[in-house]
């Protein structure tokens, strides 16, 4: 079959069962979008506001999904729009295969209109990318993309495109059974690109001797475990063991909250009960996390009573923020199915009580009489909506709640940007969500700050008719670096507050979507009941407090014995 290269892209997505990408066209992407108009019937073109907005939608398909993303962009500006979105998948490990076209390669490096060396600018934010400047190498280049995104530790891939190579003709063969119709290019092997070798049998009983005459052991979970499809694998052998679950922000949905042995969050806005039974602890099993700086605080204090076993797909997680006494390197969910024999059946009636005392001290602040709570606020939404309702949000104080209070549990149903912390995330990624989902309800949170970044995305919401719940948190400020301010720059409030924000129901309006105003929980609850019943976009502008506090909070670098459960604004 004689192919141009443009249409050789499009019979390599569908290859991999691609059905929708996202993506914005432009002049050096032509050849690629007159393909899609061609086959149309065979794969879906979301089209969004901006290419950033296709990015974000490009994760949170890949996020909602478990399978790759695709997101489309022309040269230039087009290309470097996708960055931020890029940087995202890349810090919280998400497969997405990002195809830009570049100027022909004549042009290259002559400062060409709209010329931009992407793949220079990506390369510290990708596992790996490419630049394909003859058409006979570009159907196994994109099948490379894909199985370096979803192989061992998930994570984006750029193809740039020169635009003669996409007008270029040659023979394009079908895949073969070794996934390649001319055998492997020249694609670089290290551990971020193949699959982890499986742990040793010795050092997997090691391991599960340790846990099996552990006292006071906690098992934190990270996203690694989503990712890995290893929820339940986690469950089976936290019930087993009796262990109680504490979870990374990206951990959140691997683990049901409603579960008995469930602390929820750890970290700087994490429980009490959480933070205070890893610093008491005396085993931690680490599952699929990095160790973030904004979970461990001051490193050299964090569990240090304990032994720490991590597991983890990727060598390079190993010892690079915690020591771990014990490290298990391969498959989360191949290494837990072979160690939940080795690991005695264990009752830990002692240790859970103690735990269950923590819980118990919460902090004042979650029974305030303001007249719109967010706790009240999010947990309405919790028992209003479907258990496979998928929750995406911004970054900011909004975010931490949703961590806290809405109930999780099942896996790949809560989706923020947690390793890079990107604001105007989440409308994106609830498109994505959306888009891969039609079925089922998605509700997005959003910060009067954060919403600004993305909200021209309401054009796409609108457009394809998504039903996507948008409830925006507006205290007229950036409510977590004022927050900041108050408690460590003695109030001074630079360019914090945001009084120049439109009116979000005026706006939602303006792009043909309902909107109300609400000032306090019974009014939210008409309004949330409205949206829910009407299956159409909705945005929900919830008036909260100026200075409400994400509490508890670990200032950064202390630990848990500096947690504040109390600040006075």
């Amino acid at each position: 079959m004689d192919y141009t290269g443009a249409r050789i892209i499009i019979e390599c997505l569908i290859e991999h069962g691609v059905d929708t990408v996202f993506g914005y066209p432009g002049g050096a992407i032509l050849n690629v979008y007159d393909e899609l108009y061609m086959n149309a019937g065979r794969i879906r073109h979301i089209l969004t506001a901006h290419e950033q907005g296709a990015s974000h939608a490009a994760d949170g398909y890949a996020r909602s999904t478990g399978r790759v993303g695709v997101v489309l962009a022309t040269s230039g500006p087009g290309s470097t729009n996708l960055v931020t979105g890029i940087a995202t998948a890349y810090m919280d490990s998400v497969p997405i295969v990002a195809i830009t076209c570049n100027v022909s390669t004549s042009l290259l490096g002559k400062d060409s209109f709209q010329e931009v060396d992407i793949t220079g600018i990506t390369m510290p934010i990708t596992k790996h990318n490419f630049i394909v400047r003859d058409v006979a190498q570009l159907a196994d280049t994109i099948r490379a993309a894909f199985l370096i995104a979803r192989s061992g530790r998930p994570g984006p891939v750029l193809v740039d495109i020169p635009k003669d190579v996409t007008a270029a003709r040659c023979q394009y063969v079908p895949v073969g059974t070794d996934g390649y119709s001319n055998g492997m290019i020249n694609v670089p092997v290290s551990h971020r690109v193949t699959q982890a070798a499986a742990p040793h049998d010795d050092d997997v009983a090691r391991a599960a001797a340790v846990i099996s005459a552990a006292v006071r052991p906690i098992i934190y979970a990270g996203g690694g475990v989503i990712i890995s499809d290893a929820c339940a694998e986690l469950r089976t052998f936290a019930e087993q063991a009796d262990i109680p679950v504490c979870t990374s922000l990206m951990g959140k949905s691997a683990f049901p909250n409603d579960h008995p042995l469930a602390l929820g969050l750890l970290g700087m806005h994490g429980s009490k009960a959480a933070n205070t039974a890893v610093a008491e602890s005396d085993v931690v099993i680490a599952v699929g996390t990095r160790f973030s700086d904004r979970v461990t605080g001051n490193p050299d204090q964090f569990a240090h009573n304990a032994a720490v076993i991590h597991i983890d797909i990727d060598p390079a997680e190993i010892n690079k923020n915690i020591t771990a006494s014990y490290s298990l390197i391969g498959t989360i969910k191949e290494t837990l199915i072979r160690m939940q024999p080795l690991v005695h059946k264990c009752v830990h009636s002692a240790w859970r009580e103690r735990i269950a005392e923590w819980q118990k001290e919460v902090p004042p602040s979650w029974h305030t009489d303001e007249p719109l709570p967010p706790k009240l606020l999010y947990e309405y939404v919790h028992s209003v909506v479907p258990a496979d309702t998928i929750i995406t949000t911004e970054v900011g104080q909004h975010q931490m709640w949703a961590a806290q209070f809405y109930q999780c549990h099942v896996p790949r149903t809560f989706l923020s940007s947690g390793g890079l912390g990107t604001m105007g995330y989440g409308t994106g990624a609830a498109i994505g969500a959306q888009v891969a989902h039609p079925e089922r309800t998605v509700v997005h949170f959003a910060g009067d700050g954060s919403f600004l970044m993305n909200c021209t995305e309401l054009a796409t919401i609108h457009h394809y008719g998504l039903p996507i719940i948008i409830i925006v948190m507006n205290n007229g400020a950036l409510g977590n670096v004022r927050m900041w301010q108050t408690l460590f720059y003695e109030k001074r409030y630079s360019q914090t507050t945001l009084d120049f924000a439109p009116d979000f129901v005026q706006l939602a309006a303006a792009y043909g979507i309902t909107g109300c105003r609400v000032h306090t929980i019974a009014e939210f609850r008409t309004a949330f009941d409205a949206a829910v019943a009407a299956r159409e976009p909705r945005l929900i502008d919830a008036e909260i407090a100026l200075d409400a506090m994400v509490l508890p909070m670990i200032p950064p670098g202390k630990t848990v014995q500096q947690l504040l459960m109390e600040i006075k604004a």
